[in-house]
């Protein structure tokens, strides 16, 4: 559902731009590695320093810069912006003389910074970091951000008699009142679980302290016999899965015959302090019991996302240890299982005291709030997930767009402080590739050993899971294995209906020890890469049998209809 505040007369085509925007860029929490403020300044002062000893490079690009300034102002400067940079759509940033010369200035000013930055040599991560920091810098320094530095929001003063410029300051109190002072990413009103979010029909047929399991309703007269258990994470909330009826994951499973059950987490407080990872996987065991129990099979299909596939995985490699076969195959989407410090922006400005640093705040606290890191991690990505929303719900005067999966992103919830604290374990020690490096609920972890069949998917232009981290995977675990790379981003991996024409994704039956080998080798195919996972699945979920349409069992009586109470926390 994208409503884009309908009947509401505040939306343009701006207000849908910073929606795809943004959704392209959700942040879908990380919780393994944190970022400090001593991190930042740590490298803010790298770069500091090696200005300090190369005053040469400084002056040498000081010196060009006010070139380029005497070129900009006599009309001869030919600086021009990418087209792909929304920011400077306006006509007027070329029609006008005034805002032609600031547009050519910011962008002489970013060219020099960035050839400084060449000229003082940093090494690997100190670039990394001073890269990224310019580019937020530069990002907030950005003519489109103040009013007078906006054709646009000038204009839309003048046609509005000065109304956007009172509904822009209306949304700014707001924000600073309601929102952290931080620019609403979405307007919270056009939504509702369980109405318009979360409507695939199903029941809560199990609940333990730490999760709820809900058995989704066939829509089919005939199932598959084994049926499939959705892990999401544990940071998030588990409707991603099902968002508006079109984009819903769980509806198109259900679609198809499959059984289907999913874990919805209970939104932890500070007394829930000490649920680690033993007291996540023996929840999960629990559920996987009651669907035993309910579906009567022995075995099921298990499918994790983000930072709940690390947890299915680690489920599977204990019951593995167990000569337990319960878990018939494993689906990981947009997963790392191994974490290495250049594989993403979040991992490159963490550091052991930094980390030590996050893991006592939760410890005091309680848990980690989703709330703050989710701030935190929007200047990640800040042209898109914050100064878009400041043009938009200021300085034109829009509400924020409603947007369902922006809607799902600020949803976020809390974690508990020992499963933060064990997932820092795990950036710190990267222990899954290893044999026995991590023991879980008194059994060695061994992904080699669970030997059920896998199925891994990326995205490609993925900047949360890197999809060559999440090829790491082939090697770590066990079984045979299959890898699609989509080419979709993190959360649009993840939410790929059928219909989309813009929709590929790669295959290719031989996995390679490189990455890169086996995307040159890959075919490319059209469509979503849900349909060529639903035929593997089905392949694997047994025979067909009879639907039938009442949940639970005798054993476990359906608790309330989906989606649940948990989600609500």
């Amino acid at each position: 559902m994208n409503s884009s505040g309908q009947g509401q007369g505040r939306h343009d085509e701006y207000s849908d731009s910073v929606a795809q925007d943004a959704a392209r860029s959700t942040i879908a929490v990380n919780p393994i590695t944190s970022i400090s403020s001593r991190d930042l300044l740590g490298a803010a002062k790298a770069v500091l320093a090696k200005a300090v000893r190369d005053p040469v490079s400084v002056a040498s690009r000081g010196v060009q810069f006010g070139g380029d300034l005497a070129r900009i102002a006599v009309g001869f400067s030919d600086y021009d912006p990418p087209s792909r940079d929304r920011r400077f759509r306006d006509k007027a940033w070329h029609s006008n003389p005034w805002f032609r010369r600031v547009l050519q200035a910011y962008l002489a000013a970013w060219h020099r910074s960035e050839e400084l930055l060449n000229d003082l040599g940093l090494d690997g991560l100190d670039e990394s970091r001073a890269r990224f920091f310019l580019g937020a810098f530069l990002e907030s320094m950005s003519p489109t951000n103040t009013i007078l530095g906006n054709p646009e929001a000038l204009r839309k003063i003048v046609d509005t008699g000065g109304e956007s410029l009172v509904r822009g300051l209306k949304n700014a109190v707001r924000d600073l009142k309601d929102n952290g002072g931080m620019p609403s990413q979405v307007d919270k009103s056009q939504f509702k679980v369980g109405q318009n979010l979360a409507t695939t029909p199903g029941s809560v047929v199990f609940r333990n302290e730490i999760l709820e399991l809900i058995q989704y309703s066939p829509n089919t007269s005939e199932v598959r016999e084994i049926p499939l258990l959705v892990v999401p994470p544990q940071i998030n909330k588990y409707y991603v899965f099902d968002l508006a009826p079109e984009k819903s994951f769980f509806a198109y499973c259900v679609s198809k015959g499959i059984r289907l059950f999913a874990i919805s987490w209970r939104n932890p407080g500070p007394e829930n302090s000490g649920w680690g990872l033993d007291a996540y996987v023996t929840a999960m065991k629990e559920a996987v019991a009651a669907i035993q129990a309910i579906t009567d099979v022995s075995n099921v299909n298990l499918m994790g996302a983000c930072s709940g596939g690390i947890t299915a995985s680690i489920l599977t490699g204990h019951l593995s240890a167990k000569q337990d076969s319960s878990i018939n195959s494993l689906t990981l989407s947009v997963c790392m299982l191994s974490q290495e410090r250049a594989d993403t922006e979040m991992t490159m400005f963490a550091t052991k005291p930094g980390i030590e640093l996050a893991r006592e705040r939760s410890r005091r606290k309680g848990v980690l709030d989703g709330r703050s890191l989710s701030r935190m991690f929007n200047w990640m990505r800040p042209n898109d997930l914050i100064w878009n929303y400041v043009v938009n719900n200021y300085l034109l005067g829009n509400d924020p767009p409603a947007f369902d999966i922006l809607y799902w992103n600020n949803d976020t919830t809390c974690l508990p402080a020992q499963l933060h604290s064990d997932f820092l374990d795990q950036f710190l020690t990267n222990p899954l590739p290893k044999s026995g490096a991590l023991t879980v609920c008194g059994t060695p972890i061994d992904l080699q050993m669970s030997k059920c069949d896998k199925f891994i998917v990326a995205g490609q232009s993925d900047h949360i899971t890197p999809w060559q981290a999440c090829y790491r995977s082939t090697e770590i675990l066990g079984g045979e294995k299959k890898f699609v790379l989509s080419t979709s981003g993190h959360i649009q991996s993840l939410i790929n209906p059928p219909g989309n024409p813009k929709s590929r994704f790669f295959t290719n039956k031989h996995l390679p020890s490189d990455a890169v080998e086996w995307l040159e080798a890959a075919e490319e195919s059209k469509g979503t890469w849900w349909d060529h996972w639903i035929e593997w699945l089905q392949s694997r979920s047994g025979n067909s049998i009879q639907a039938n349409e009442l949940p639970g069992s005798r054993q476990f009586q359906p608790i309330c209809d989906a989606p649940g109470e948990y989600v609500h926390g």
